[in-house]
């Protein structure tokens, strides 16, 4: 998720880039940020139950569990822009908002400091979420699974807002860059290129993944398999109706 920011100073470790563009986003979290969009939005498609998507909704919330997994552990080892350690700067929260409010924000090469706050915000409620779905009894529970998509979708929404507007205010397409990973040089002059992933990062990453995915299906042994509850509700209900029927 992408309001960009923090300005770092060259590493004297890494050359500085020489060509058009400044490599920023590793692919591993460009591919966490959009299958995070679709899952999330297949969740909410498919949230009542008469949606064509029904099928999908449990099974789409333990696809999130994972992503937020993978994002947790990508966070240490993932990326130097990537990593929590990048652009949790609460300090800087002020300053940013001082820059917003003149009409004239400071570019940034990772997440700023604002958009750094909205991740963990967009993680924590989506891992809420998933929480309270796997674990809901009763209409409290229910209730607050509700009350926590609603957050998300504001949550969602501001967000998006706040990468238009940077978009518009810095002259520079965030959105493009968390596609191709890329930014334009010329804009981020002394810059270097990102520094990668941590040499055993992918290996984590695919054991985190693995091991949640286990999890997820030790809690839920029809975690991933859409429409399944659906079926073996009517089937109980016709057994039961059908019970009934016999002993009258």
């Amino acid at each position: 998720m992408t309001v960009t920011n923090s300005s770092i100073s060259p590493n004297p470790s890494t050359s500085v880039t020489s060509g058009a563009h400044l490599r920023v986003w590793d692919l591993p979290v460009r591919l966490f940020h959009w299958l995070f969009v679709a899952t999330m939005l297949i969740a909410f498609l498919s949230s009542e139950e008469d949606s064509a998507l029904a099928p999908w909704h449990i099974p789409a919330g333990w696809v999130v569990a994972v992503l937020i997994a993978f994002r947790l552990v990508w966070g240490f080892v993932g990326g130097e822009h990537a990593r929590f350690a990048n652009f949790l700067k609460p300090g800087k929260i002020a300053h940013h908002l001082g820059d917003m409010f003149t009409g004239k924000p400071a570019r940034s090469v990772g997440h700023n400091a604002l958009g750094g706050v909205a991740i963990i915000a967009l993680l924590g409620s989506a891992g809420g979420i998933v929480y309270t779905g796997a674990t809901m009894q009763g209409e409290s529970g229910e209730g607050l699974h509700e009350a926590l998509a609603n957050i998300l979708l504001v949550l969602i929404a501001l967000h998006v807002i706040a990468v238009i507007a940077m978009s518009l205010l810095t002259r520079e397409n965030l959105i493009s860059a968390f596609i191709t990973g890329n930014k334009r040089a010329a804009l981020h002059p002394g810059v270097p290129d990102a520094q990668p992933p941590a040499t055993l990062a992918v290996p984590l990453a695919l054991i985190t993944i693995g091991g949640s995915a286990y999890a997820a299906t030790a809690l839920d042994p029809l975690a991933f398999t859409p429409g399944v509850r659906a079926e073996v509700g009517e089937q109980g209900h016709g057994a039961r109706a059908e019970s009934e029927h016999d002993n009258d």
